[in-house]
């Protein structure tokens, strides 16, 4: 196992400040100057303004010993790879079709540097996988489709066990894979369907685990709620969010017990604080974003909020296509 950087990042933390507006946030090349960081304030993506439908992205993975981060496009699945000291990604992954990848979503990094990726409805109705996963020099490990026909793989984290966790936007279920003596394998981990109701929109989405890793917590979009699922049980209860206003709760970032949740369309931050075990949350703040984007999720990479800058909202996407980074509320 590879030494992680994140006990020595940690003290980058104390540069947060409490986010009251967008501009507490501190985005953008400004907030990073004024750090004395030398790090960009955002990080241009490669796109094409003149596909159809231009470049639209959504997903972001970190790796937080080698400082590189991987960015999924919705539009055709391809994979770019940025560093935390460059300001310009290229593609890593080729899409259209690539490994039977025509689209993706949700993506994380495990402790050896593996690279987890979520399909979305890339699996749906066909025999194309739901998820793949690659080693970090970009060989294919697997390509794998789970046993939910109609599902929508949409976040994935890494659990205790070093296993990767799938979040099902469909059907209320979690979906484990990992490599075992039978090489990779993915499986239906937990169902939720006793608590919680498919409904429509996107349901499963944002996960993260718990502050004692007792815990995912994972958010439900279309009905603004968190949900706990026991690591130990799989069991489902739902988190006492304080009342906080959660609806299109896309990403979630958690560092010790502060959590992000990233409202998509409704251009919101909300800063709560958990309970070390996620049976509950006490609101901090809601803070507006930039109002001319659209950010989906996002990760924390040397102390900061890497944000996805999705297009969601233009027909047909136009540059510049962007990572755009921010300081951890606090």
């Amino acid at each position: 196992m590879r030494t992680s950087r994140i006990a020595a990042l940690a003290g980058f933390a104390g540069i947060a400040a409490s986010a009251l507006s967008f501009t507490g946030l501190g985005l953008g090349t400004a907030a990073n100057a004024a750090e004395g960081t030398g790090r960009p304030g955002t990080y241009l993506l490669e796109g094409e303004s003149f596909a159809q439908g231009g470049s639209k992205f959504e997903g972001i993975g970190v790796d937080q010993e080698s400082g590189k981060f991987y960015v999924s496009e919705v539009t055709g699945g391809e994979i770019q790879r940025g560093s935390a000291d460059q300001a310009q990604a290229e593609e890593w992954l080729a899409g259209d079709g690539t490994d039977g990848r025509y689209t993706a979503r949700g993506i994380t990094v495990d402790d050896e540097g593996r690279i987890y990726i979520a399909g979305g409805p890339n699996g749906t109705g066909n025999d194309r996988p739901d998820l793949w996963v690659y080693s970090p020099s970009g060989e294919l490990l697997a390509a794998l489709r789970v046993p939910d026909n109609d599902a929508f793989l949409n976040d994935v984290a890494i659990g205790p066990d070093g296993a990767a966790y799938f979040t099902n936007s469909n059907d209320p279920t979690i979906i484990r894979v990992a490599e075992g003596a039978n090489g990779w394998e993915a499986t239906e981990w937990a169902d939720g369907s006793s608590l919680i109701t498919r409904q429509e929109g996107f349901n499963l989405g944002g996960i993260v685990t718990s502050t004692d890793e007792s815990a995912f917590v994972v958010a439900q979009g279309n009905t603004g709620q968190l949900w706990r699922f026991d690591i130990a049980t799989g069991e489902v209860s739902e988190i006492d969010t304080d009342g906080a206003n959660l609806r299109n709760a896309d990403g979630l970032i958690r560092q010790g017990r502060d959590l992000v949740v990233i409202r998509n369309f409704d251009k919101q931050i909300v800063h709560l604080e958990l309970n070390p075990s996620a049976t509950s949350a006490e609101l901090v703040s809601s803070t507006a974003t930039d109002p001319n984007r659209i950010f989906t999720t996002g990760k924390l990479l040397d102390g900061r909020m890497l944000l996805v800058d999705s297009h969601f909202d233009e027909q047909t996407a136009q540059g510049p296509y962007e990572i755009v980074t921010a300081r951890m509320p606090r």
